[in-house]
């Protein structure tokens, strides 16, 4: 699917209704058509939110020929990002409800938890993502972050269908013991379903979701375990990106940036 680019307009939400807006495509990929569950109140006013939410920065994709109409009907992608002294000062990290994130919140580096990703369906397979880690790249250089992290999901509460693709990254892309953040005692779920020999990778890639791929391609890692999120319908991983272990081809991607 190929888009004009200059049609597009990517920027953190500055109002209440920018966030609205972008709760509101929240709710159409997470709730409509991922079956993630929220309060009747929620479901009555088209939006996926929560607690957290005033203390992200939300970074939005924008078809500007688009009319916002009732529900910001132009906000086709949507970021949502915490800085670490916004969770210090705030409410904490969304995924430490998942992970033991001492390791991070404790770390001296500028950390940015990054979740809530998503695009329009009609914007899917196109420049849309794309333009979304550009705007992203801004705010990390922009605030010199040094490690991204965040909760990224499978499709499904079920761990049986994923057992080759939890595998393959327990053994190729566990982060190092430094970054390991592990999912908390009582939720926990090895990763290490299998042994790498019985791993099928062509498959194993082929039941990773693409943003996960796209990460790992840059050089994320993950964490140790897994958590299943029943209200959301998803087994959740924690995929972590160190800015100092990237591939070299994002890695100068965000020299450019500061240059």
């Amino acid at each position: 699917m190929k888009m004009d680019t200059r049609r597009f307009e990517v920027r953190l939400a500055n109002s209440d209704s920018d966030v609205r807006a972008a709760q509101n495509l929240r709710y159409r990929v997470f709730v409509e058509e991922m079956g993630a569950d929220v309060s009747a109140q929620d479901h009555a006013a088209k939006i996926e939110q929560d607690r957290f939410d005033p203390y992200f920065d939300h970074l939005m994709l924008i078809d500007t020929t688009v009319a916002p109409g009732e529900h910001g009907d132009n906000v086709v992608g949507v970021y949502r990002l915490m800085r670490g002294e916004a969770a210090r000062d705030g409410v904490g990290f969304y995924g430490a409800g998942e992970y033991d994130l001492s390791k991070l919140e404790n770390t001296p580096r500028k950390t940015v938890e990054l979740g809530r990703s998503c695009v329009a369906k009609a914007y899917r397979g196109g420049v849309g993502m794309h333009l979304l880690w550009d705007g992203l790249g801004d705010y990390v250089t922009s605030n010199n972050i040094e490690i991204m992290f965040g909760v990224a999901s499978f499709h499904g509460a079920d761990v049986a269908p994923l057992a080759e693709a939890l595998s393959f990254l327990h053994h190729k892309h566990l982060a190092p013991e430094d970054l390991r953040v592990r999912a908390l005692p009582e939720h926990y779920v090895s990763l290490n379903q299998m042994p790498m020999d019985a791993v099928d990778q062509k498959s194993a890639l082929r039941t990773i979701p693409s943003l996960i791929k796209a990460y790992l391609r840059l050089g994320g890692m993950v964490g140790d375990g897994a958590f299943i999120d029943h209200d959301f319908n998803t087994v959740d991983v924690c995929l972590l990106m160190d800015t100092k272990r990237m591939v070299s081809k994002y890695r100068e991607f965000y020299a450019r940036k500061r240059g």
